[in-house]
C-alpha cells in the first residue's frame, strides 16, 4: 500500500488495505456518513458504496445506530463497523494486519464464517499479517515467515506456523552472562549447574513422547529435584512432581527424562525445576537451594491437528463426559 523503496509489486484487481481499525473514521460524522467516507478513501464511488451499504450494516449488526454520530459508539461498535466496511468492500485483494480478534464471540463466529467462505473463492486474495498461528492454520493456504526483514520459511502453512513457534520458544542466547566467579540467577556454589535440555523437537505432537535431559552439579549430599510444568497460554501448573520425587547424587550428572503428551491440547509450556534438601524440622518438607531461571528452564509447544478447541488443557481424546440418564420434571 506504500510506494516501495526498491523492487516492484504487481497488483491485479482492486486492493483494500486494512492496517488499523477505524483509520479514516470521523467521530463527528454519523455511522452512515463514515461508511461512505471510508469507502471513498478505499477508492470506491458513491454508487459502489450504495450497492454494498446494506451488506455492511447488516454484517456489523448496527442497523439502529447508523444515524448516530460515531463519537457516541462504543469502541466495540466502532470496531465492528470498521471491520465490516473492510471485508464487505468487495475488493479483489484484502490486506489485513492483526484485525481478526474483533467484537464479541457471536461477531467473531460471523467473521470466521466469512473467511472460511472467502478462502474457497478463487477470485479473492487475502493477505493476513498475524502473530496468531491458530489463524494461519485455520484460514491460510500458504504462509511466509519473515524475520528481521528476510523470508526464512515459505510454503506449507503448518510447517511455517511450527517454524514460527520454534523461533519464539528457543532459548534466547543474547542474555547477559554472569561475571567471573558469579553464578547465574538461581544457582550458587552448592548447585553451580542446573539446566533442562530438550532432546526431542520443542514442537511436539500428542502422539510423541517428549524427551529431555536435566544436567546438574551438586556439591552436597541428600538432594532432590522437583519439576513443575507451567501452562504459558492458559496459566496454571498442570503438573508438579512433588518435592521428594527425584533423589539425586552428589557430583556432575545428566538425567535422561521423558513424558507422554497424549493428554494435552495445543499450547505452550515451560518445564522448571528446583533443587531441594531435607528440612531438619519436618521430614515431610524440603528446602529449596537452587532453581532454574528463564535461560535454563525448557520451553516447548504441543501442536496437533486433531486438537480443535485449544482453550481447554485436556484434549477431547483424553477425557469426555457422557450422559448416563435424563430425568424430566412434570
Amino acid at each position: 500500500i506504500y510506494v516501495p523503496e526498491q523492487g516492484s509489486v504487481m497488483v491485479k484487481g482492486k486492493l483494500v488495505p486494512f492496517i488499523e481499525l477505524g483509520v479514516g473514521f470521523n467521530p463527528e460524522l454519523t455511522g452512515r456518513e463514515n461508511v461512505y467516507l471510508n469507502g471513498a478513501l478505499l477508492g470506491f464511488t458513491h454508487e459502489e458504496i450504495d450497492a454494498m451499504y446494506d451488506d455492511i450494516v447488516e454484517f456489523a449488526e448496527l442497523e439502529d445506530f447508523m444515524d448516530q454520530k460515531l463519537k457516541n459508539y462504543s469502541s466495540g461498535m466502532q470496531v465492528r463497523l470498521a471491520f465490516s466496511v473492510a471485508i464487505k468492500a468487495q475488493g479483489d485483494i484484502l490486506v489485513l494486519d492483526e484485525v481478526l480478534a474483533v467484537g464479541d464471540e457471536a461477531f467473531q463466529r460471523k467473521c470466521d464464517d466469512f473467511f472460511t467462505k472467502i478462502k474457497k473463492d478463487p477470485t479473492k486474495t487475502v493477505i493476513l499479517v498475524t502473530h496468531s498461528m491458530d489463524a494461519v492454520k485455520r484460514y491460510c493456504n500458504k504462509a511466509i515467515l519473515i524475520k528481521d526483514g528476510n523470508i526464512i520459511a515459505s510454503g506449507d502453512k503448518d510447517a511455517v506456523a511450527d517454524q514460527y513457534t520454534l523461533e519464539n520458544i528457543r532459548t534466547d542466547q543474547k542474555h547477559s552472562h554472569p561475571k567471573k566467579n558469579e553464578h547465574p540467577e538461581g544457582l550458587n556454589d552448592r548447585v553451580p549447574i542446573f539446566r533442562f535440555i530438550p532432546v526431542s523437537s520443542t514442537v511436539a505432537n500428542c502422539s510423541d513422547t517428549f524427551k529431555f535431559d536435566i544436567e546438574y552439579e551438586y556439591n552436597d549430599d541428600d538432594g532432590y529435584i522437583a519439576i513443575a510444568m507451567n501452562d504459558i497460554k492458559r496459566g496454571g501448573i498442570p503438573y508438579d512432581s512433588g518435592q521428594k520425587n527425584l533423589k539425586v547424587q552428589k557430583g556432575h550428572h545428566i538425567l535422561h527424562m521423558e513424558m507422554p503428551l497424549s493428554l494435552f491440547n495445543n499450547g505452550e509450556f515451560r518445564l522448571v525445576g528446583s533443587f531441594r534438601t531435607e528440612n531438619l524440622e519436618d521430614d515431610k518438607r524440603t528446602d529449596m537451594i537452587a532453581y532454574t531461571n528463564d535461560d535454563n528452564s525448557l520451553l516447548f509447544a504441543v501442536r496437533d491437528k486433531a486438537n480443535t478447541r485449544d482453550y481447554a488443557l485436556l484434549n477431547d481424546r483424553a477425557m469426555q463426559m457422557h450422559l448416563i440418564s435424563y430425568d424430566s420434571e412434570k
